[in-house]
């Protein structure tokens, strides 16, 4: 064995069906790169799906884009280059893509929603800001609570710094907000009833959004029928994926999971031992881009 690879050890990454991930911001003071591309390189999807708002094209601006977000990018092109069906969902703050609606290039493909057949059961994906009434109406109104949101979120990040250097938890300024606002939880309840009814009524089994940052799995049930609400959050303040393997899914929280090899979950204690060699995939550091 060699001393390049006695001091890099092989890495193990988790083999995942279909990875969800939304609402990066690229471009923006709130976006975490660095976590996200740490979440990316330990984990081997067959399927990765971007629900929108990766790269923030309404808040661009070329004084902006630090190397942790470029890395982003190159690493989501290298996945897609070994084989990962990449596919790019518009949202509203990379809207301008939505005119290469349709477009394929290699295992990368950009779509305004997809539909996936996973195990029998039919999965709708979506940004969800077709949803959004501000938008819809008032989109200047819209983009000036971006640049807001930015600019708390960049308060946030130095008050979260004198805290942790005083040995306190972190805070989070937007979601006190968020939770103290009747009308942002209104909003979000609204939300998610929407999207889950019109679920239903097309005979949906999951139907998977992104855009309000609120990362969520809930069973939804009206007169017509049932689905499964999921919401993958953000990686502005959550830090949160849709993950689903073993016929289930689960949201990936990065600041609790990150360390796990495998999902936290009781049910997977019992499995049998070759399931779990079977989820995991063994990478040479030598061949590994990252």
């Amino acid at each position: 064995m060699s001393a390049e690879t006695e001091s890099k050890p092989l890495k193990l990454k988790r083999k995942v069906e279909v990875a969800v991930i939304s609402d990066v911001h690229l471009g923006t003071y709130g976006c975490h790169a660095k976590e996200l591309l740490t979440y990316l390189s330990s984990i081997d999807p067959k399927k990765l799906v971007l629900n929108g708002d990766i790269v923030d094209i309404w808040q661009f601006s070329k004084r902006y884009f630090p190397k942790s977000h470029l890395k982003v990018i190159k690493k989501l092109i290298d996945m897609a280059a070994d084989g990962v069906e990449v596919i790019y969902i518009t949202g509203n703050h990379d809207e301008m893509l939505r005119k290469f609606s349709g477009t394929s290039i290699g295992n990368i493909s950009i779509v305004d929603k997809t539909v996936l057949e996973l195990d029998g059961k039919k999965a709708w994906i979506f940004h969800g800001d077709v949803f959004d009434v501000s938008i819809q109406n008032a989109k200047w109104l819209a983009k000036l609570g971006g640049y807001g949101y930015d600019m708390l979120i960049v308060l946030n990040g130095i008050i979260n710094w004198c805290l942790e250097k005083s040995g306190r938890e972190r805070y989070s300024l937007s979601k006190k907000i968020k939770n103290s606002v009747k009308s942002a939880l209104k909003y979000i309840n609204n939300f998610e009833d929407v999207v889950s009814d019109l679920a239903i009524e097309n005979n949906y089994d999951y139907v998977i959004c992104g855009h309000i940052h609120q990362p969520k799995m809930l069973l939804k049930e009206n007169k017509m029928g049932k689905t499964m609400y999921l919401n993958s959050g953000d990686w502005v303040e959550n830090f949160t994926a849709l993950e689903y393997q073993f016929k289930r899914w689960k949201i990936y929280n990065y600041q609790h999971d990150k360390l796990s090899a495998f999902f936290g979950d009781e049910e997977l204690k019992d499995m049998d031992i070759k399931d779990l060699i079977a989820a995991i995939t063994i990478i040479d550091p030598k061949k590994n881009k990252f």
